[in-house]
């Protein structure tokens, strides 16, 4: 799974100056899109529209710009433009009666991957991408697969290590990216307008 995550960021390149890939697994059946979408954008209704060029479009917006997808109740949101991820209130929220992971990295660097559940982060990792700068707070078991994952691959195999973020996060949650996705056109996407988001 690494080696096709690999060949998506080789496909997609511009992902790997910034991108946050947020999925959420309600455990309450009564958690429907627009739950997840007020939770996402601090308790209000997000703007949603259609539009032609997302990737592109999503650079001329104050807020940021979501992708939305769904597989058997499980909803993956991917920022298109500048990969801060979303805060830690926010995802405690979203949180809530559900399973959140999340994966994010931009200009700066901030590689992390995250954890949540029962309205709590659970575990995260900092600066994953250099194995020599690795912080990790909260439960280590959490991330140990993903610990290996990044063990079995070449100190300066970046491509890998953001490839293995993606693998460790779908074998968790059975939700993937498709090849074509980043590239949609006329897409559907939730604008959010919190600041704190």
């Amino acid at each position: 799974m690494i080696d096709y995550y690999r060949d998506f960021f080789e496909e997609h390149q511009w992902l790997e100056n910034g991108l946050s890939w947020t999925v959420v697994q309600p455990l309450n059946e009564e958690i429907m899109l627009d739950d997840l979408l007020r939770r996402l954008n601090g308790g209000c209704d997000p703007e949603q529209r259609t539009m032609e060029y997302p990737r592109e479009g999503a650079m001329g917006e104050d807020g940021p710009v979501l992708l939305v997808s769904e597989e058997e109740g499980t909803w993956g949101f991917l920022e298109l433009a500048y990969g801060f991820g979303l805060s830690d209130r926010v995802l405690t929220e979203l949180s809530t009666e559900s399973r959140v992971w999340m994966v994010t990295w931009h200009f700066n660097g901030g590689y992390t991957i995250l954890y949540a559940a029962d309205g709590k982060i659970r575990a995260r990792m900092r600066d994953f991408i250099f194995s020599e700068h690795v912080v990790e707070e909260g439960d280590p078991g959490v991330l140990a697969d993903f610990r290996a994952m990044l063990d079995s691959l070449e100190p300066d195999d970046y491509r890998g290590k953001r490839g293995a973020a993606f693998a460790f996060i779908e074998a968790a949650t059975g939700m993937g990216l498709e090849r074509e996705w980043p590239d949609v056109e006329d897409a559907p996407v939730v604008i959010l307008d919190n600041p704190d988001a």
